[in-house]
């Protein structure tokens, strides 16, 4: 079975969020929940909690499955938001603050034979 929890508008860059989440493939949701705990960037709270979600999604739907993998998970870019910056001779500078949608996917069989 497959249990899937989308993050939207997370406010954090997708490119700084896909180094993160690249660790966590093919690992168990309690080894990539740990792991989260204890790594220290910004992303990794917004994570911590989409992995939590999606293992209580996991555990309301079927209660007797021990074991649940990361088998997907994906950061995909949102909605940027488009600000300026007053920069010298009184012109503007554009900013754009990106945001992404964080989607997790959890199966309650070993992904792809690993392990």
């Amino acid at each position: 079975m497959e249990f899937k929890v989308v993050s939207k508008y997370l406010r954090v860059s997708p490119r700084k969020v896909r180094p993160v989440i690249r660790t966590l493939r093919g690992r168990t949701v309690d080894e990539a929940m740990s792991l989260m705990a204890f790594t220290v960037r910004g992303s990794s709270k917004d994570i911590f909690k989409a992995l939590k979600s999606a293992r209580a999604n996991a555990m309301l739907k079927n209660p007797d499955i021990k074991k649940l993998w990361v088998s997907r998970i994906v950061a995909d870019a949102g909605p940027q938001l488009k600000r300026w910056k007053a920069i010298s001779r009184g012109r503007a500078s554009k900013i754009l603050k990106r945001t992404s949608h964080l989607t997790v996917i959890l199966t309650d069989t070993v992904p792809g034979g690993q392990k």
